[in-house]
């Protein structure tokens, strides 16, 4: 299985001098294919195209390749784009999105690309350890589902490996159902709610999002480039404002069909809820085969005792 790292970049010549060589650390120990890292570079002011040179030329394993990709054209600039860019020249049978503010265990390779043995598997998200204040937080795997007419999203525990997105800064992806897919969309630009829209899609395709604790990345977000760059009032209107995108392309998105006909399609929506210890199972059971009639729609639904700390 060869591989293909995309690392997007803006601005991050300090970030990449960091992260860079424990990615190169990660991967070379690879060898059932060959491996390309490549940074895809947006119109960077600071001096990134040296230090990407630098790295590009410090590669001696005959395994391993690094590549990059330069946007000349500030209009064509944010994240969906650039990553978009990379994957244009990627190789790979699966593609790995490595934000520059991310720093790969050594050993996270391995268990990643596992998970892809399932073929229904589109995305695989890793575990973040995310330093937030000082402090690491253990991220990785999201959950949501629509009310009011949105999808409203949580971070979820980290002890269940379904999720219902893979993030753009640290999860892999499989080429084939990526190329189906047509990829991240630019409408997101600048950034936000595209990786949560390429999952949603992937999801509705018929395929899986997987969550793999196992594959560590440690992942500085206060030092990435939103951070830094954008001010918070700005960054939380760009949020806002996608969110309601995310919402006017998918809710009554045709391309959700997955089975069936044109006059008779099928629908797939994957919701998780908590529900209170003391909630008659059974009554819930008969009320949503209640709902499943009255909406002429089928509801499978799986109930998971969580163990309370």
């Amino acid at each position: 299985m060869n591989v293909s790292i995309i690392i997007p970049n803006y601005n991050g010549a300090k970030l990449l001098t960091k992260n860079l060589p424990t990615v190169l650390e990660a991967v070379k120990g690879y060898k059932k294919g060959f491996v390309e890292i490549i940074i895809a570079d947006d119109p960077s002011t600071d001096n990134s195209e040296e230090v990407i040179k630098g790295f590009i030329t410090s590669i001696k394993e005959k395994h391993l390749v690094g590549k990059t990709i330069a946007n000349k054209n500030r209009k064509q600039s944010g994240f969906s784009k650039n990553v978009n860019r990379g994957v244009s020249i990627a190789t790979g049978d699966i593609f790995i999105l490595l934000n520059s503010d991310v720093s790969p265990h050594r050993d996270f390779l391995a268990p990643l690309l596992a998970s892809f043995d399932n073929p229904k598997i589109f995305a695989v998200a890793c575990m973040d350890e995310s330093i937030e204040e000082g402090k690491v937080t253990l991220r990785g795997r999201g959950i949501g589902s629509w009310q009011k007419g949105f999808l409203l999203h949580n971070a979820g525990t980290v002890d269940k490996q379904t999720t219902l997105w893979a993030s753009g800064g640290s999860s892999a992806f499989r080429k084939s159902i990526w190329e189906k897919l047509k990829g991240m969309d630019p409408i997101y630009d600048p950034f936000y709610w595209e990786d949560i829209d390429f999952s949603y899609r992937g999801l509705k395709s018929g395929y899986l999002t997987y969550f793999q604790p196992k594959s560590v990345v440690i992942h500085e977000h206060e030092a990435g480039i939103i951070k830094n760059k954008f001010k918070p009032l700005h960054i939380q209107k760009i949020a806002y404002r996608n969110q309601f995108i995310f919402v006017w392309k998918n809710i009554t998105d045709l391309s959700t069909r997955r089975f069936g006909s044109e006059a008779s399609p099928i629908y797939i929506m994957y919701l998780e809820a908590e529900v209170p210890y003391d909630v008659d199972t059974r009554k819930l059971g008969q009320e949503l085969n209640k709902i499943a009639s009255d909406l002429n729609v089928e509801i499978k639904y799986e109930l998971e005792e969580v163990a309370s700390l």
